[in-house]
């Protein structure tokens, strides 16, 4: 016997199957009755925000560009280690082309192009992920960092980031030890201010580059030689002939090398100051592809890449969107200030995000005494 009970469309139906034994009867809903999709934030008519839609045309020129690479792009997608490692070649060899043929561009864009959102990754990586500003160790380094950064030196930052080792969740020897060094560093650089902060300027693209290296534990040799690589050309740049930055020397938009040796080299010899200079517009543009790139790759909890969009969506939990909101306009604001004045546009940026450099020093010391951010 069967029977089939069922009442107006969009009504629950009934249905009485008894071919054997006792009757069965499965009663369903009504046939249009919503289902519930849990998603994120979404823009008008349930589309996502415009943000996300706009990110959405680089995600796929993305996936045809790795298709088109075949096994190798495929690789790429399922190992880290070899997608930072290929990624921080990539860097370093543009890096080197261009600051051997242009460093006066890359020193006077990089800062106006790039220097918010490297300081954004700063505050994300080295604050947010870490969650240190809910501890009090917070509140400790900006006890330091803010009066370095208002005096425009580097000793309170070294005494700030001495504190925060001598306070932070490590064995008696190792905060001690950590925290005597930055000690000693910070008694030195108080005696010698000028020196000291025009070597700290050279320096903190260098302090970047060690916070990548120690990171998170590697399985494979990528890294090692990313890194032998950025020594070899910043080798080659200390011992390259002048001669031919000097036929390249360019005064770009109002900044010229006479302007960066006298910041970046004062009261050096031509020859020393021009080499120190390029060797700055490389490792800086190398210090912004680690807080642009390379931190970000390996710092994600999955191995494999985020689409653009999911990138967005994870930035935007991170830092919420007032952060957000506020570094669009810094980063409008420097972009709009050089268009009318490049040089003191570049100049004020540098002048406003000195404490950057500073609060790496305080990762660094809280990575030497508490290890690794990421320990897989």
């Amino acid at each position: 016997m069967h029977a089939s009970v069922t009442g107006p469309r969009g009504q629950p139906r009934t249905r009485v199957i008894g071919p054997r034994g006792q009757p069965r009867t499965r009663v369903t809903g009504p046939r249009d009755q919503p289902r519930t999709r849990v998603t994120g934030p979404r823009g008008p008519r349930g589309q996502p925000p415009t943000i996300e839609r706009a990110l959405s045309p680089l995600d796929t020129l993305r996936r045809h560009g790795l298709r088109a690479l075949g096994g190798v792009g495929r690789r790429l997608i399922r190992d880290r280690e070899l997608r930072v490692g290929v990624g921080a070649a990539l860097a370093i060899g543009f890096a080197f082309v261009g600051a051997t043929t242009f460093p006066i561009v890359l020193l006077a864009l990089g800062p106006v192009l790039l220097g918010v959102p490297h300081v954004l990754a700063d505050l994300r990586y080295l604050v947010a992920r870490r969650g240190l500003h809910r501890r009090a160790l917070g509140l400790l380094a900006l006890a330091g960092l803010a009066p370095a950064a208002l005096l425009g030196n580097v000793w309170p930052a070294l005494a700030s980031a001495g504190a925060v080792a001598l306070f932070s969740h490590a064995s008696i020897a190792r905060r001690l030890s950590v925290a005597g060094l930055f000690g000693v560093l910070a008694v030195l650089a108080s005696r010698h201010r000028f020196e000291a902060d025009l070597a700290f300027a050279h320096l903190h693209n260098l302090v970047a580059v060690i916070l990548w290296w120690l990171w998170r534990p590697r399985v494979t040799r990528w890294h090692v030689g990313a890194l032998a690589l950025y020594v070899a050309a910043s080798l080659a740049i200390v011992v390259m002939p002048t001669a031919w930055w000097l036929g390249h020397d360019v005064r770009f938009v109002g900044f010229d090398l006479h302007d960066a040796r006298a910041s970046l080299a004062p009261g050096w010899s031509e020859g020393l100051a021009l080499r120190m200079v390029v060797l700055f517009a490389f490792a800086q543009s190398i210090h912004y592809a680690v807080w642009l790139r390379l931190v970000p790759d390996d710092d994600r909890e999955r191995s494999t890449p985020r689409t653009f969009r999911a990138s967005y969506a994870a930035l935007r939990d991170d830092l919420g969107p007032i952060v957000l909101g506020l570094a669009a306009l810094s980063a409008l604001g420097v972009i709009a200030w050089a268009l009318v004045d490049l040089g003191e546009a570049r100049a004020g940026y540098l002048r406003a995000a000195i404490f950057h450099g500073h609060l790496e020093l305080v990762a660094l010391a809280l990575v030497a005494t508490e290890g690794r951010p990421r320990a897989a």
